[in-house]
């Protein structure tokens, strides 16, 4: 499984369809990114861990919110519950800047119910887990593994007007930083609210770049305004 082997390159297949005696050759290959694009929309059956009880999660529901969805490989595997209980930490963090998270993997909702009642470093979780057993919403955001059935540790934050803003793919052997994670939502809600910018390793309470009111001034001047030593500090 994906989860617990090395890094292995994924080789494009290519199949053959015949139709109306001509031949046509497609590939398979994962999309591209989907930031600054519509979020795929999504409903899925779903155990809530909060309350014990099947749910479904639905995304007209989270229209007008902030929202990360946040695909892991599996179940019962080694890396994905440290992934979860990461986020589970910082559940009440994310509500205060009213994130709602939806975790997904290609498992069932009666997976997700064993593996949370089980998983010791679950304990307490407040998530809820979406089943994807068809692989059709991991297809959609473009992080399913044809070959293993499960999908790429894929994150994505989209914002109350359901667009992507961000997104971080990778292969399943390295787990995420929530920590990161929590720094580039606080980062994009001031950006959307203030028409500023970030620079890199923002946090609130450092500089910002002021574009949207000194564009031409700072045009090739960026450092006058902030130095690198602001930036790493």
């Amino acid at each position: 499984m994906a989860c617990d082997t090395g890094v292995k390159a994924i080789e494009e297949t290519s199949k053959t369809i015949k139709e109306e005696n001509n031949i046509h050759e497609e590939k398979k290959q994962m999309s591209s990114s989907l930031v600054l694009r519509k979020a795929p929309a999504f409903k899925m059956e779903a155990y809530d861990s909060k309350s014990g009880h099947y749910t479904e999660v639905n995304s007209e529901d989270m229209k007008g919110k902030w929202h990360v969805v946040c695909f892991y490989p599996a179940d019962f595997t080694f890396v994905c519950p440290t992934e979860i209980a990461a986020m589970n930490a910082k559940y009440d963090e994310f509500q205060e800047l009213g994130v709602e998270i939806t975790a997904v993997s290609t498992d069932t909702k009666f997976s997700h119910k064993r593996f949370v009642e089980t998983e010791p470093i679950l304990k307490g979780l407040k998530l809820t887990i979406a089943a994807d057993p068809t692989g059709e919403v991991s297809r959609a955001y473009g992080v399913m593994i044809e070959e293993e059935g499960v999908a790429l540790r894929g994150r994505f934050l989209i914002n109350p007007e359901g667009t992507v803003v961000a997104q971080e793919v990778q292969a399943p052997m390295v787990g995420r930083n929530v920590h990161e994670f929590l720094r580039q939502v606080r980062a994009w809600q001031h950006a959307e609210k203030t028409g500023e910018v970030c620079p890199a390793g923002w946090v609130p309470g450092k500089k910002t770049l002021p574009v949207n009111t000194d564009v031409e001034k700072m045009t090739g001047r960026v450092g006058d305004y902030i130095t690198i030593e602001e930036i790493m500090s």
